[in-house]
């Protein structure tokens, strides 16, 4: 039936014309399917949409790149906004590339203006640009680096050169000069070997009182240096110093000190030598006989070998060291050398309290220092003596210096002195006096806008020892 629909077959035939007509017909329809097979159109062929169209574009843009690989790429310079590229535009090396879903073209813009800024500068319109980012094995970046280190090292040491060269244009060997100073009759000398040239010229007989002087002056610059102040006694130089302590000069005797009270100066080495050479004896002789004002206050710099050293301290007292400076301080027309008095003894009792507390502070029940420090009895022979009385007389002072030394002094003994104070009329009245004038000083600071003024300072310690008496 299907047949006689599509061919227009004639009704009423006999089975067999039917069966055999059949037979032709399909013959005839599988020659024309088969011929339609070997000459069908490339068009009309049985295949997958979607893999036609893929392939159909993989040609196209095969096609598109043999055309511009033929041709010199566009350079296309982006911005800080997306904007559309064109076929057969290049795009910069760190360029931001984006697909527009919506559109279907390609955008682009810049990542980072600092970073790229310069690499677009330098790109020239019409030029192609390789963006191969395979370009460099890690060998090859190894290779590189180490060339890179090699020409570093290369450079530096050609600036090393280049600096050694200029250092010895400026400078020259110190072997060279000695030859240049001697064919002129200069000599250098070390300060080793001015030191004993001085100490030989100020020992020596033939040598004037002027020179003599002068050796001392010189030499006390070089022992300001602890290593000078040290080498000193390698030659014997400071026993020489000390024996000018014995000179029948006033003026050898204050500059033989001047040199003393130098290398004393935190220098324990030569504090040891000084004491076993006979220094503290002959400093505390000329303290104690009739000497020039002068020379006095040398030895009472020289005095700084008492600093930090207990057993110096310990012979001082033994030595009567304490009533020396006594009558140094009650004697007419000391007052200059009061002050330094007082602020020895000052230096001498904290030192020792410091000694304490930091045994405290480290929780050690017997150091070494401590126990040496504890055999000075410097507190009570300062109360025998009388000291609690004469450091306060001493606040009558006119000084606001000298005053402010006395008011430290007897704040650090007031422990040792608070009844004596208490029992000095005295120094009450002298404390009330002084609390008046400094209130006034001390309002003109706070005019002036000064709230920490040194005025203010001296009022607080007064305020403060005034209540301790009460």
């Amino acid at each position: 039936m299907i047949l006689g629909n599509v061919f227009n077959i004639p009704q009423g035939l006999p089975p067999s014309k039917m069966a055999l007509l059949g037979m032709l017909l399909g013959l005839l329809m599988a020659s024309c399917f088969t011929f339609c097979l070997s000459h069908q159109n490339p068009e009309f062929a049985l295949t997958s949409p979607e893999k036609s169209r893929t392939k159909e574009a993989d040609r196209k843009e095969t096609t598109a790149e043999e055309e511009l690989d033929s041709e010199v790429l566009e350079v296309f310079h982006p911005t800080h906004e997306w904007q559309a590229l064109r076929p057969g535009q290049a795009v910069p090396a760190g360029s931001h590339v984006r697909l527009n879903l919506q559109t279907g073209a390609r955008e682009v813009k810049l990542q980072e203006e600092d970073k790229f800024q310069s690499n677009l500068k330098g790109l020239k319109k019409g030029r192609r640009l390789d963006i191969n980012t395979n370009t460099y094995t890690s060998q090859d970046l190894k290779s590189a680096l180490a060339k890179f280190k090699e020409g570093a090292e290369v450079e530096s040491s050609k600036e090393d050169k280049a600096r050694q060269a200029k250092v010895k244009r400026l400078f020259r060997p110190i072997e060279e000069l000695k030859k240049d100073f001697e064919e002129l009759n200069v000599i250098i000398e070390t300060d080793m070997q001015i030191m004993v040239r001085l100490i030989n010229k100020f020992n020596s007989s033939s040598s004037s009182l002027e020179e003599k002087i002068a050796a001392l002056f010189d030499l006390e610059y070089y022992v300001h240096q602890m290593d000078n102040a040290q080498d000193l006694l390698s030659f014997g130089g400071l026993q020489v110093v000390i024996n000018g302590l014995n000179s029948t000069e006033p003026l050898v005797k204050e500059y033989a000190a001047f040199v003393l009270g130098a290398a004393f100066s935190s220098n324990p080495k030569v504090q040891v030598e000084a004491i076993e050479g006979g220094a503290l004896q002959k400093l505390l002789v000329i303290l104690a006989t009739e000497q020039p004002l002068p020379a006095k206050k040398k030895v009472l710099f020289a005095c700084s070998l008492l600093r930090h050293f207990p057993y110096a301290q310990q012979q001082f007292l033994k030595l009567g060291g304490l009533q020396v400076l006594r009558s140094l301080v009650q004697a007419k027309g000391t007052e200059m050398l009061a002050v330094r008095v007082v602020t020895l003894l000052y230096d001498l009792v904290t030192e020792k309290m410091f000694a304490e507390k930091e045994a405290e502070l480290t929780q050690e029940t017997s150091p070494e220092k401590l126990q040496q420090y504890r055999q000075v009895l410097l507190l009570p022979g300062l109360r025998e003596q009388g000291w609690c009385e004469i450091i306060a007389h001493l606040l009558a002072l006119p000084e606001h210096d000298a005053r402010e030394k006395v008011l430290q002094t007897l704040g650090a003994l007031l422990a040792t002195c608070r009844d004596r104070y208490r029992q000095d009329p005295q120094l009450n009245r002298t404390l009330v006096s002084l609390q008046a004038e400094y209130q006034a000083l001390a309002a003109l600071e706070l005019q002036d806008g000064e709230d920490e003024g040194y005025f203010r300072e001296l009022l607080g310690s007064i305020n403060s020892l005034l209540k301790e008496l009460r």
